[in-house]
């Protein structure tokens, strides 16, 4: 079982109700739900993604392979309008954590998370920390899903599936660096970064199924190009993952590429990155290693650069 954790302003766009919170406080937001309860929300960013994992059955008992939870810093009382929303779309989501205004991150290991996505920063940061995959989803409109059922999922490479040592390399010592550097290591296996647990269930949920009719499909896209390309290679092979597509771009913006591939989601550790697939599919930005280090994120939104 895949177990995907989302925050209620990932699933729904609660932007109205998020807005007066922001401006006139707990109590006002409290009796805007109340009073707005039997009104179904819009769909968010991360509908159209939950709407095709929770569609994912075993091919031959036709149980559900893929759990989603919902983590919320809403209380139970306000956050009856997200159930209310959710057995109007028809989810079959049943388990859930309000926290009441507390990071909602210390359940995903009592969930068994495998994937946290959150409209809060500093929620995304903390799990990361206690290493889970995590993602700041931007609150923007629904994105329509791509053509068929088929979950597209895309990663960049470093600092999001594996580790930043290689990016530490390019910051501090520049392009050049960086290619020689991967050369000399070219067949020496890079180390996980936090999503490479989620890319491990993801593929254990792939072999359930024949090769040529998953219902999952990944993506690498990353900026890097020949001849770094043959140390990420060779370490999906020693991790024995398989990613269905690789898209090495040698520094290209990724969004057309990421359209293209039609994912449904997309995830980076680099704004620059995020703000370009963004305004194609779902993106999340993962708050982690060398790049995120001069970031800040004051009031729990969208980390922005200093």
């Amino acid at each position: 079982m895949l177990v995907v954790a989302v925050s209620s302003r990932t699933l729904f766009d609660l932007s109205e109700s998020h807005r007066i919170f922001l401006q006139e406080g707990v109590e006002a937001y409290r009796k805007y739900q109340l009073a707005h309860e039997n009104e179904p929300l819009a769909k968010g960013t991360a509908f159209g993604l939950v709407e095709k994992l929770l569609n994912i059955r075993h091919p031959q008992t036709g149980q559900a392979l893929v759990e989603v939870v919902l983590v919320s810093r809403n209380s139970g009382d306000t956050g009856l309008r997200v159930f209310n929303s959710i057995e109007h779309y028809g989810l079959p989501i049943e388990r859930a954590a309000f926290t009441n205004g507390e990071s909602p991150y210390q359940y995903l290991s009592a969930f068994g998370a495998h994937l946290f996505l959150s409209a809060h920063n500093e929620d995304v940061e903390k799990a990361l920390q206690a290493g889970y995959a995590a993602a700041h989803l931007k609150n923007q409109p629904a994105e329509a899903a791509s053509g068929d059922d088929q979950v597209r999922i895309a990663f960049d490479g470093d600092a999001v599936l594996f580790s930043d040592e290689s990016e530490q390399v390019y910051k501090s010592q520049g392009l050049a660096a960086f290619k020689a550097n991967e050369h000399k290591l070219a067949n020496k296996p890079l180390p996980g970064g936090p999503f490479k647990p989620f890319l491990q269930a993801l593929h254990r949920l792939q072999t359930v199924f024949p090769a040529d009719s998953s219902p999952i499909r990944t993506a690498l896209v990353t900026a890097r190009s020949a001849p770094s390309h043959k140390r990420v290679i060779l370490t999906l092979r020693q991790w024995d993952i398989r990613i269905d597509e690789a898209l090495f771009l040698g520094g290209r913006e990724k969004g057309k590429f990421l359209e293209a591939f039609k994912a449904d989601i997309f995830f980076d550790d680099q704004l620059v990155h995020i703000h370009s697939a963004s305004g194609k599919v779902p993106s999340g930005h993962v708050p982690y290693g060398v790049a995120n280090r001069a970031l800040e994120s004051p009031d729990g939104g969208e980390t922005g650069s200093k």
